[in-house]
């Protein structure tokens, strides 16, 4: 399961959870917007702006685009009686009968609450106020915008020094892997076949498989790394310069860089190994 991580917006001296599963969905407290319009009871206008028919079809198509496991025989229900006065709609219905994945329930004292993608939370904002959604945007795209400079400033710092190192690994291979008979395409070959023993510890292919499974992307392998995975790279570089200075078989360096990789990605990340990609079967 990937790391949450959790951050609070400021908004009209109203204090809204947000938090984050992958970095790229994030969910922002219904519970905490609805304050805005009850703060004795936010469920009850969470339950009124379900019930519309807007509302019910607006959450449909989300699902639709979003949610291939979509429930579409009981949303249509749902859409014929949204509106009458009998119906009622709230989050735990919806979530139950429709297997939604915008909304969420989180149990809890703290931090408890009906949360939604923000796509979805920004409609529910407009419902309340659009003063409220305007603000609510603001401190949004705040926090987006802080998030994205450290990200950006850590991610070129890291490459960089994944850029030094491998002056370190590539020496080492100048020193002790090219005969002076070689020729430049020969030594070539050899410095390519030497940074995808990197790639495959580190990322499960070569740098040759990942451009012909990315053909629309720019770049190489490295250029898509995480912050951690950059971080672990640089290490693997040094790691290997050693290795070969010690004269140890490939086969044999290969093998004690993944387990490098692994346990450097746990340390950094919680990452559950089972989701590392795998060494192809003939190394």
């Amino acid at each position: 399961m990937a790391k949450i991580k959790k951050d609070i917006l400021h908004v009209q001296g109203i204090e809204v959870g947000i938090y984050t599963e992958d970095f790229r969905n994030e969910y922002i407290s219904l519970t905490d917007i609805a304050r805005y319009r009850n703060g004795d009871d936010p469920r009850f206008a969470i339950q009124n702006w379900m019930r519309n028919r807007n509302t019910i079809e607006f959450l449909g198509l989300w699902e639709s685009l979003h949610n291939p496991n979509f429930n579409r025989v009981q949303f249509d229900t749902f859409k014929t009686e949204a509106g009458l006065n009998r119906f009622v709609m709230t989050p735990s219905k919806w979530i139950e009968q429709t297997g939604a994945v915008g909304i969420v329930s989180k149990a809890g004292r703290y931090g408890g609450g009906t949360y939604a993608h923000s796509d979805i939370a920004m409609e529910f904002a407009s419902w309340i106020s659009a003063e409220f959604k305007l603000y609510l945007m603001k401190d949004y795209r705040r926090l987006k915008y802080d998030e994205n400079s450290r990200l950006s400033l850590s991610w070129n710092l890291n490459r960089e020094i994944s850029k030094l190192n491998y002056r370190v690994h590539t020496d080492a291979i100048q020193q002790n892997l090219l005969p002076p008979e070689l020729t430049k395409e020969q030594q070539s070959y050899v410095y390519a076949d030497e940074a995808d023993v990197l790639n495959v510890a580190l990322f499960g292919v070569t740098a040759a498989q990942w451009r012909m499974r990315n053909p629309g992307h720019k770049g190489n392998i490295r250029d898509y790394a995480t912050l951690q995975q950059l971080l672990v790279l640089s290490n693997m570089e040094s790691y290997n310069a050693l290795l070969i200075e010690q004269k140890r078989p490939q086969n044999e360096r290969l093998q004690a860089l993944r387990q490098m990789a692994i346990k450097q990605l746990q340390t950094l990340t919680s990452l559950d190994i089972s989701n590392l990609p795998q060494l192809p079967e003939n190394t």
